[in-house]
């Protein structure tokens, strides 16, 4: 089968990424021929036998994903014919999911769309966007889900079940593994002191202000490593010096996350709203413990064997825990040995078509 997988694919950084590069080796390996169709980025290229193509845009928010429909859609088009396309996979419902349909309409082709979270935990609630979701969802052939919490809001939209599929994301065993002990050169950690660490964009939902909170909070001295980049990035860093909030480190967006997670000793992920992040599996491939949220997906994934969970906007229990773990060996040691167990479930994508 030819397949195009629409939306953000690597060298984009972060979790759908992560998840379309799993998934297009995993059905090349399986004998698909496979095409990208993705954002622009000045790094992208052909990865091992998968063409990669962009559609352009502009970086004007609110008008960065109205450009894309229109340029994408055109290219999408193009690559079906080109390339003879059997089923377009898109990933996020808008826009990638409303370019999948109504290309896929148009030339009489079997489409499919993962719902990740934020498309339909945040967008949803638009009321502007909602019509569109219900859509895009009620023309799409495959609707992928990775958590079962996103089952339910899908179904609460009036969508059939027989074509909804539960497929949980995936890691990388290999990539995030914890035997990755050889630091990145300009990544200093000291060994005499544990080290936090936060992977993610930062921005409102992933619950940063909760993090430094926390931070100032825990009893034991120990580093806060934050990995990522986004609009609140100034702020949160004018926070940490007004506070006077000692040992943070602000590193921006990278992509040798996997040679660092195993120097550290416990993941945090503070979200206040969640599909299934991927940096958690990520975690626990390179056998950390993790303390997050109740939100989203976390607790299908999470059990106390390799973390601990914690409500909601708490940062007084995210410190409690972090203490918990760093101050506890024999915990610690025993959730990094379950937590690589854990992650080895999650090793592939089920793929439903």
């Amino acid at each position: 089968m030819h397949i195009c997988i629409l939306g953000q694919y690597p060298p984009h950084i972060g979790g759908i990424s992560s998840h379309t590069y799993l998934l297009s080796k995993q059905l090349q390996r399986r004998g698909d021929e496979v095409y990208i169709l993705t954002y622009p980025h000045p790094y992208v290229k052909d990865i091992k036998g998968i063409k990669v193509e962009t559609a352009p845009t502009s970086n004007i928010k609110g008008f960065r994903g109205l450009l894309f429909s229109m340029t994408a859609t055109l290219k999408l088009m193009k690559m079906v014919r080109q390339y003879d396309i059997n089923l377009i996979h898109a990933h996020f419902i808008i826009p990638p999911g409303l370019i999948g349909v109504m290309v896929g309409s148009i030339f009489r082709k079997k489409t499919a769309l993962t719902v990740h979270g934020s498309d339909l935990l945040i967008q949803a609630k638009n009321p502007l966007l909602r019509p569109i979701i219900k859509f895009v969802l009620k023309r799409t052939d495959y609707i992928l889900v990775v958590t079962k919490a996103l089952k339910d809001n899908v179904l609460n939209l009036g969508i059939s079940a027989d074509k909804i599929y539960l497929t949980s994301n995936a890691v990388d065993t290999r990539k995030f593994n914890p035997e990755n002990l050889e630091l990145p050169p300009d990544i200093k950690l000291n060994s005499d002191k544990p080290t936090i660490l936060f992977v993610g964009n930062l921005v409102a939902q992933k619950g940063i202000k909760y993090l430094l909170k926390a931070k100032k909070l825990m009893n034991t001295d120990a580093k806060l490593l934050i990995i990522g980049d986004g609009p609140l990035r100034g702020a949160m860093e004018d926070i940490v010096k007004k506070e006077a909030i000692n040992d943070v480190i602000f590193t921006g967006a990278r992509r040798d996350v996997e040679n660092i997670m195993p120097s550290t000793q416990v993941l945090i992920l503070p979200s206040v709203s969640e599909g299934f992040p991927i940096t958690i599996l990520e975690a626990l491939s390179s056998g950390l413990p993790v303390v997050a949220t109740r939100v989203g997906g976390v607790s299908e994934v999470l059990n106390q064997n390799v973390g601990i969970i914690v409500e909601p906007s708490d940062p007084i229990g995210l410190a409690e825990a972090v203490d918990t773990i760093i101050k506890n060996n024999e915990l610690r040691n025993s959730m990094k040995v379950a937590a690589r167990e854990r992650a080895l479930k999650y090793s592939n994508i089920t793929i439903p078509y």
